[in-house]
């Protein structure tokens, strides 16, 4: 059989967190997901128009797919993974994919920050790639947790994309994210 779609051949897609209204919640705990046959990993958090608090979102690198020991992916928390140094964003009024990427650079860290100032009155899609090569030696999973500093209504979620697949296979025979030698529940 011939895989022409690119769903299986060159992305899965995971779920980080469904819609959360971040104030309310104060902080979103993104699912697990296992960086076995990848290459890289890109976040995508789509968030509301909210108020002007910095939307921070912190990569999370994990030993196992539940318990294990769990560290910011960065060289602080642990020696060997490296954090991101950069990020991009679509930011409008309202989005109408009329919007162009922008790059933001930062020192490299596990946190990406969103500042409220500047795009917390925007409708906004982020998007943050984690190459498997930058988790610390041990570290098998990912997840990306997000938080704000104080409270106006915003509401985000997160959908990862796994791509580089180390092998194309028709997507009703994509393994699990969470543990890909299990079969799917």
């Amino acid at each position: 059989m011939t895989i022409t779609a690119g769903l299986g051949r060159i992305f899965d897609i995971g779920l980080g967190w469904a819609p959360v209204d971040i104030d309310t919640a104060n902080a979103a705990t993104g699912k697990r997901c296992s960086m076995a046959g990848a290459s890289g990993i890109t976040f995508v958090v789509v968030g509301a128009v909210g108020g002007a608090e910095d939307l921070v979102l912190d990569l999370q690198q994990h030993t196992a797919y539940t318990s294990g020991t769990s560290a910011d992916l960065d060289a602080a928390a642990v020696a060997s993974s490296i954090g991101a140094t950069y990020y991009h964003i679509k930011a409008e009024t309202a989005l109408d994919n009329d919007e162009s990427w922008v790059k933001v650079t930062q020192n490299v860290a596990s946190e990406c920050t969103v500042v409220g100032a500047t795009y917390g009155a925007q409708q906004k899609i982020v998007a943050i790639y984690v190459a498997a090569t930058q988790l610390g030696t041990g570290y098998t999973h990912v997840s990306l947790n997000a938080s704000i500093t104080t409270g106006t209504a915003q509401l985000i979620t997160c959908i990862y994309l796994l791509h580089d697949l180390a092998a194309g296979r028709s997507p009703t025979n994509l393994p699990n994210l969470l543990r890909p030698g299990v079969a799917n529940a």
